[in-house]
């Protein structure tokens, strides 16, 4: 009797967060699992623990020749990919006094040309897969404005939008579209959030990808966020942001070469 070969994950942002969490719990159920980061140690690392279930494609995703190669890299290892998890990202916040436009260019860069490059080169990998599934993690950032979110906020948007209007294409070639969005997971957000809802990076990796099963075509974590958020955009002079550490700018990202 045949067993079913085990099912072939690409997931981005893998060194740290949710991405992490993630790969620990796409691993643990003996998936083979492509992991792409900037960050090459981490991923070695998990390689290491799982030696025969990772492969490591490490790379700036911002520069479409790198994240060609990865496909390609991809398309000899295994000849096709079942699922592909964009998490790779990035978060910035806007000085409404002093406002930098190059924020918002290296953040819609970061967030949705990135993920532009990687769908074009799994897509022919998915069509190739077994039940193919693409995954975006988008941002309950999304769903109303928020101060200082402008790089953050319209990144994200884009990404969902690039989502529900690839589901439409691509469902001719059986593959379905899940976005998710996240609400608090981890972030410096001085208000008064329930720590309910402020949910860790492996909480809500066990919540995602126990849902992911069920193919949804949108995930939101929580979906009481919104009490929350909705008086931010009221209260201009009160933006509940601590800048600090988390926000400080990130390497630009090497330039797209033709």
């Amino acid at each position: 009797m045949s067993r079913t070969p085990p099912r072939r994950y690409w997931l981005t942002g893998a060194s740290n967060g949710i991405g992490a969490a993630l790969a620990e719990e796409i691993l643990k159920t003996g998936a083979q699992l492509a992991v792409s980061s900037r960050s090459v140690a981490s991923l070695k690392a998990l390689a290491q623990r799982y030696p025969d279930q990772v492969l490591v494609v490490a790379g700036d995703l911002t520069n479409g020749q790198r994240v060609r190669e990865i496909g390609e890299q991809i398309a000899k290892e295994w000849g096709s990919l079942d699922t592909m998890i964009l998490n790779a990202g990035t978060c910035e916040y806007v000085d409404p006094n002093q406002f930098d436009s190059s924020i918002i260019e290296h953040i819609v860069r970061t967030n949705l040309l990135a993920s532009s490059y990687c769908i074009a080169a799994a897509r022919p990998l998915l069509q190739a897969g077994t039940a193919p599934h693409l995954v975006g993690m988008a941002s309950s950032v999304t769903w109303l404005p928020l101060p200082w979110a402008e790089s953050w906020g319209n990144s994200k948007a884009g990404l969902h939008q690039l989502f529900e209007s690839l589901r439409i294409d691509v469902a001719r070639e059986n593959i379905e579209v899940t976005v998710v969005s996240p609400g608090l997971i981890d972030l410096p957000l001085d208000t008064e959030v329930p720590m309910h809802l402020d949910w860790s990076a492996s909480k809500t990796a066990r919540y995602v990808f126990d849902r992911l099963e069920n193919r949804p075509a949108e995930l939101s974590i929580p979906e009481l966020l919104m009490p929350v958020l909705w008086p931010l955009p009221q209260k201009p002079g009160q933006t509940g942001l601590e800048i600090g550490k988390r926000m400080e700018r990130n390497n630009p990202p090497i330039e797209d070469m033709p």
